[in-house]
């Protein structure tokens, strides 16, 4: 069955472009055009990728990315966020709510399809047998894709799930921005690479428990990150 995609753009036209290059690749696309018309087809058609334009008419797209990671049965969609902002502050604050990648407009549709089979990728992949990472109260299940710290349930978003089974599978290791662009996320993020700064900045909440105790994960300047070896 092919997959949903659910495209959120207050500009029809567009919305109608990105539908017909994703449907020409395999997906099954739908629309909505503003965020009630979209919170009402979450529900309805449960989709497995979100594609969301920050800026509609009677809600802002950062609002209903923060809803949806605040609803444990959206918190993991996968949503990437479709705007004309270019301001470096509104695509750190999308990636901070969670965001799983962030396209500006004007952009090529067959870019916005390679970048959904990408998070797709990430997020449904071949079955694997049961594996499990730990480092030391934390606990990583790739089967299951749950993470615990000192047994209390983790609510990560895929690209932060993903970010840190490339740091737990190698803990020590310092790797660059790009390196855990291209390995950790399965593919470049040109000319972007910091943006995983802010991705990292939210596993350190959710992930970090004493602040008076040295980071898990650990910041090489000059570098990037690496997880620190107990």
């Amino acid at each position: 069955m092919a997959q949903t995609i659910l495209v959120v753009d207050d500009d029809h036209a567009i919305a109608r472009l990105v539908r017909a290059y994703l449907e020409q690749a395999g997906f099954r696309a739908v629309c909505a055009h503003d965020g009630a018309t979209a919170l009402r087809t979450l529900r309805t058609e449960r989709p497995d990728l979100l594609v969301l334009d920050l800026m509609l008419p009677d809600r802002d797209g950062l609002e209903i990315a923060r809803a949806l990671r605040a609803d444990p049965t959206t918190a993991a969609l996968p949503i990437i966020m479709l705007t004309a902002r270019v301001d470096d502050t509104d695509r750190i604050v999308g990636l901070e709510l969670g965001a799983d990648d962030y396209i500006t407009k004007p952009f090529n549709p067959r870019e916005v399809v390679a970048r959904v089979r990408a998070v797709l990728r990430r997020t449904s992949g071949p079955v694997t047998p049961p594996q499990r990472l730990q480092h030391g109260d934390l606990l990583l299940d790739l089967d299951a894709h749950r993470v615990t710290v000192a047994g209390s349930e983790l609510e990560l978003t895929p690209t932060e799930f993903d970010l840190l089974a490339l740091l737990m599978r190698n803990p020590g290791h310092a790797f660059t921005r790009t390196e855990l662009t291209e390995q950790g996320l399965g593919y470049a993020y040109a000319g972007l690479e910091r943006t995983v700064d802010s991705h990292i900045k939210n596993l350190r909440k959710k992930i970090e428990r004493d602040p008076n105790a040295p980071p898990l994960l650990e910041t090489v300047y000059g570098v990037g990150y690496r997880l620190r070896t107990l």
